[in-house]
């Protein structure tokens, strides 16, 4: 009877609804059949897709190794304590599994007798943003905790142990500067595919650690993770099997002798200052020390912000690398340079002589000699040997400000000398037209006094004295440092080389160059030269002292400094030593000269290297 009536012709609007009830269940039919059967396929991998996280896997981080093969930055296991939170997921509420890991670790932090490294919060952010990773409660802990873990915590759910690389330093302080530290590396460059997930990983933040960062870090690799709606990880053998294993990054070989950097460090002690040994035949920085240094150690794996801001406010500045970004006044070991200009420029030969009273007179100036009763009368090679003031006031008055101020420019002072380092200064040479833009005054003859005994607004850095050093002692080739000499992988196969590079040749006229080391020979080896008390019994060297004045006059500031080389016929070491507030260059920097060499000639096998 109801069919009956469903057809009937009163009953249209019934049969209208059915008709578009049954065309509704068609079209539903339809989509499931596209959407499971024919397109089946695709929906799942984009489901897939959605469900699957990348994790970036990092690669170990190369060596730095010292010429002499001593691994001198090196990566060591770092044992953690890991919580993994999807095996203490708890129905219901977030806050409820965070309760539980927070318990989790009060409990373990008694058993363990350690303090607790993480809070509520730490865990709640690891919630929000790295909940498919393993979750570090503890880093770098001690044999003793992990065996009180062993004894009472391991083989129940959600704890572990996770091993992480971290860097190590066997020398502690030692090139320190140099060197550099790591630290958290930035999670992405703008070339890699993107991950959602990253390891930590370590990345340099100063020295060669932070120039080399891309030939040490090496290649990361990845991993594909399964999460579900909420996030928590599970587990699929099939997306193990996708995992790409990371590359170790290369290692870095140094010209650096830690045999001699130790030495130097030694005898600079915690004095402020620095000290460069160069190789004068082909530029190689042997050790390069700027004092006070911090331990490297205290980087790895994270320094803690207390000890970074007492880093940051001792006033000793044991941050700051004095080599390569401390400008300073060179004082009298300047006055080489401006003998080399007056010589090269037909300005003074080596019979000039210039009588000093102890001052010298210039209008209603007096600008006075170190020794104040007077030198008398000296030729060029003994204005040297006593580094006579009024000698160099009267050569370089005579000689004129651009000839010194060229020769200073060859000798590569006022730029940088491209030492692989993350931050170096170029210094200052100062001129008339750095006088004009700077003060709005022209140069005057004071001026030209003030800059031939290394005074006045002349800035050079440790480094490049050590490089000008050197270019002296071998009569001319301006090297630019070599720092690292080769790049080399895992099985010592050199797979890059770095030779030596000539910044500059200085064709000075023989007997000029031999005049100007005659007279820094007789700086040390004479009974009356300046520094003497930097000589070695049984080396013959060379040298030259300096005393710079800052600061406020009334303050009686003094950097001292000596630059030095040996033997003298034919050098192998060049050697330049600054150090802040001191006496003067012959009282203060000579000695520690002195301790340099005297302690590398005294060290086996170290003379011939090179």
């Amino acid at each position: 009877m109801v069919f009956r009536d469903l057809f009937s012709e009163e009953h249209w609007r019934l049969r209208l609804l059915y008709g578009a009830m049954l065309a509704m269940f068609g079209i539903l039919l339809a989509t499931l059949w596209r959407m499971q059967v024919a397109h089946g396929k695709t929906y799942q991998t984009d489901l897939v897709r959605q469900s699957v996280r990348r994790v970036r896997l990092p690669g170990m981080r190369g060596r730095i190794y010292d010429r002499a093969g001593r691994c001198v930055a090196d990566n060591r296991p770092s044992y953690c304590i890991a919580v993994y939170l999807e095996e203490l997921r708890r129905p219901g509420r977030w806050s409820r599994t965070i309760d539980r890991v927070d318990t989790l670790i009060d409990e373990l932090s008694a058993v363990l007798e350690i303090p607790r490294q993480v809070d509520r919060e730490d865990i709640q952010i690891h919630t929000r943003r790295r909940l498919p990773l393993a979750f570090l409660a503890w880093r770098d802990v001690d044999e003793i905790a992990l065996a009180r873990l062993a004894e009472n915590v391991l083989g129940e759910a959600g704890v572990d142990v996770y091993v992480e690389a971290v860097r190590e330093y066997p020398f502690g302080k030692l090139a320190c500067h140099l060197l550099g530290y790591v630290g958290r590396a930035e999670q992405k460059s703008a070339d890699e595919e993107p991950y959602h997930y990253y390891l930590p990983e370590m990345g340099g933040k100063a020295g060669i650690e932070k120039v080399f960062d891309g030939v040490l870090r090496g290649e990361p690799g990845g991993r594909l993770v399964r999460v579900d709606v909420s996030g928590f990880r599970y587990d699929d053998k099939e997306l193990a099997l996708a995992e790409r294993a990371p590359h170790n990054g290369l290692n870095l070989k140094l010209a650096l002798d830690f045999g001699i950097q130790e030495i130097v460090e030694g005898a600079l002690a915690d004095r402020p200052g620095a000290a460069v040994v160069v190789d004068p035949r082909n530029g190689d920085v042997l050790a390069m020390a700027s004092a006070p240094g911090f331990d490297l150690n205290e980087f790895a794996p994270a320094i803690s912000s207390e000890r970074w801001e007492t880093l940051l406010k001792d006033p000793a500045k044991p941050m700051l690398n004095r080599v390569t970004a401390g400008a300073y006044a060179p004082g009298s070991t300047f006055k080489p340079v401006v003998a080399l200009a007056a010589l090269e420029n037909d300005k003074a030969t080596p019979n000039t002589t210039y009588t000093c009273p102890g001052y010298f007179s210039l209008g209603r100036a007096r600008f006075g000699c170190w020794q104040t009763r007077g030198h008398g009368a000296l030729n060029m090679e003994q204005g040297i040997e006593h580094s006579c003031n009024v000698y160099f006031f009267r050569t370089g008055l005579q000689t004129g400000l651009d000839p010194i101020y060229n020769q200073a420019a060859a000798l590569g002072l006022g730029r940088k000398t491209e030492i692989p380092v993350d931050f170096e200064v170029p210094g200052l040479i100062p001129n008339d037209a750095w006088k004009r833009r700077t003060m709005n005054d022209g140069w005057r003859d004071g001026d030209t006094c003030n800059l031939s005994i290394g005074q006045g607004a002349l800035l050079v850095t440790p480094i490049q004295m050590a490089m000008l050093t050197a270019a002296i002692a071998n009569g001319g080739q301006l090297y630019r440092p070599r720092v690292v000499t080769e790049i080399v992988d895992d099985e010592g196969a050199v797979v890059r080389q770095f030779p030596p590079v000539v910044a500059n040749t200085l064709k000075w006229v023989p007997r000029n160059i031999r005049l100007v080391r005659d007279g820094m020979h007789d700086v040390v080896m004479s009974p009356r030269g300046t520094g003497r008390t930097a000589g070695v019994p049984g080396l013959d060297m060379a040298g030259k002292t300096g005393t710079a004045e800052y600061g406020r006059k009334e303050d009686g500031r003094n950097i001292a400094w000596m630059i030095a080389f040996a033997p003298y016929e034919h050098p192998r070491y060049a050697v330049v030593v600054m150090v802040e507030d001191a006496v003067s260059g012959g009282t203060t920097a000579a000695p520690v000269v002195k301790s340099i060499l005297a302690g590398i000639t005294a060290s086996d096998g170290k003379e011939g290297e090179g």
